[in-house]
């Protein structure tokens, strides 16, 4: 079960978060919940195997919202760099950012199955 704490050891910027949430820590971590299962997790990977770059974009950008709304830093900073490599179609190797995202998507799920 995710927890405040839990958020606070990944690397979020909980008061942040919270605060935005007018300090309901119930509606944040229902938030967080559902940000860590948004559907733009499988679009961006499947975008990017597809070669749509466009489509890529459209999900980081989507992404890009709502973890920095909810101060989700470790998938925030990469989403926003992934984000803005798609935005100037600057060619390249996604594959690292690609990469830090799954890791760091991975571990925010594993926490919310503790």
């Amino acid at each position: 079960m995710i927890t405040i704490e839990k958020l606070r050891q990944y690397g979020a910027k909980v008061d942040e978060g919270l605060a935005r949430c007018m300090n309901n820590e119930k509606m944040y971590l229902r938030l967080v919940g559902m940000a860590a299962n948004d559907k733009n997790f499988r679009l961006l990977e499947d975008s990017f195997a597809a070669g749509d770059l466009d489509g890529a974009f459209s999900a980081a950008h989507a992404l890009k919202g709502s973890l920095g709304n909810l101060s989700l830093e470790p998938l925030f900073a990469p989403v926003t760099a992934l984000t803005e490599q798609l935005r100037h179609k600057n060619p390249g190797d996604y594959d690292a950012l690609l990469a830090t995202i799954r890791e760091r998507h991975a571990a925010l799920l594993e926490m919310m199955e503790d």
